[in-house]
């Protein structure tokens, strides 16, 4: 505008096609979570044995001084000390349980720096993301590769939240890792009020409460890109519309696949892996390895994981 007006130039008609915040918020995905692995402090006796080596020493001194006037040094030391641990630990020069021992003296140091540094108003930069290494882990239901791919691939950033206990202040800092062999099968960067962050406010996970987590803003692109990384397939989908009232009417399901789908998509074919299976499970029963009962149940067992889903089913 700024060109075009002082010479009196029309403006042009300019035509986008802005997919992504288009059509972003059609879709979103929701999963349980399976287990959680929870970061708790060990305990450690007040006192070390005569015959300890000196970096442990070292290491269970820098844990016993910390405090906020020294934080930094502790940090540096602590890091230091543990490096020349796990070096003795490889020259064979200090035992297995001693090096499980300055582990937990190490990671108790490292809780105790998170804890001192939630204190301050400006903390050194070294600690600005020592809660990450200190996460929760929260597993769950569902694939990094297959449903939000743009995640690993781009470091797309997706809103993700909780489905339950919205009226409850969620205390677990957490990373959520999926069901996948990969490595790469994780979430570690959130989106921040003002910055991205290396950890998600989680609740407590109560014993026997299911708990949702949903992530949004899906709608562009995931669906198409995802793969069989894993073989893990299709997840299932329902189409809501909500109505003006507020209310809610769903529209149509559609069930994810199989694991009999996917291996038929990867050249195996599910009918004569069955054949197969029955043929071994007839041998053993011969053989005497199994009852016939036996056999029946392991067969509709077999057949059950075939025509099952490919995440986890209750």
């Amino acid at each position: 505008m700024s060109i075009l007006d002082p010479g009196q130039v029309p403006h042009p008609v300019i035509v986008t096609e802005s997919g992504r915040s288009t059509v972003a918020y059609h879709s979103v995905l929701l999963f349980n979570v399976l287990d959680v692995e929870i970061f708790e402090e060990y305990d450690i006796p007040d006192k070390l044995y005569d015959d300890t080596p000196e970096q442990i020493k070292n290491l269970f001194d820098v844990h016993k001084t910390l405090s906020l006037k020294n934080i930094q040094e502790c940090y540096n030391d602590a890091l230091y000390y543990r490096d020349e641990i796990r070096d003795m630990f490889k020259h064979g020069t200090i035992s297995l349980r001693q090096r499980s021992f300055s582990e937990k003296i190490f990671w108790n140091t490292i809780h105790q720096i998170a804890k001192e540094k939630a204190k301050m108003k400006n903390p050194p930069p070294d600690l600005e993301d020592i809660e990450s290494a200190i996460a929760d882990i929260y597993y769950c239901n569902f694939s990094v590769f297959q449903s939000i791919p743009d995640s690993w691939a781009i470091d797309q950033l997706f809103p993700i939240m909780p489905l339950h206990r919205l009226l409850e202040l969620p205390k677990r800092n957490t990373v959520i890792a999926d069901i996948t062999c990969d490595c790469d099968g994780k979430i570690d960067h959130f989106i921040d009020l003002h910055d991205v962050r290396n950890t998600l406010p989680l609740h407590e996970i109560k014993n026997g409460d299911d708990y949702y987590l949903g992530v949004f803003l899906v709608g562009a692109y995931q669906e198409t890109l995802g793969d069989l990384h894993n073989l893990f397939g299709d997840t299932n989908i329902v189409s809501v519309r909500i109505n003006p009232d507020g209310h809610y009417d769903l529209v149509k399901e559609i069930r994810g696949d199989s694991v009999a789908d996917v291996l038929s998509y990867v050249e195996y074919e599910p009918k004569d892996m069955l054949v197969r299976f029955r043929e071994k499970a007839e041998e053993a029963v011969q053989n005497g390895l199994i009852t016939a009962s036996d056999r029946k149940e392991i067969m509709q067992a077999y057949d059950n994981g075939l025509r099952g889903y490919t995440y986890y089913e209750r």
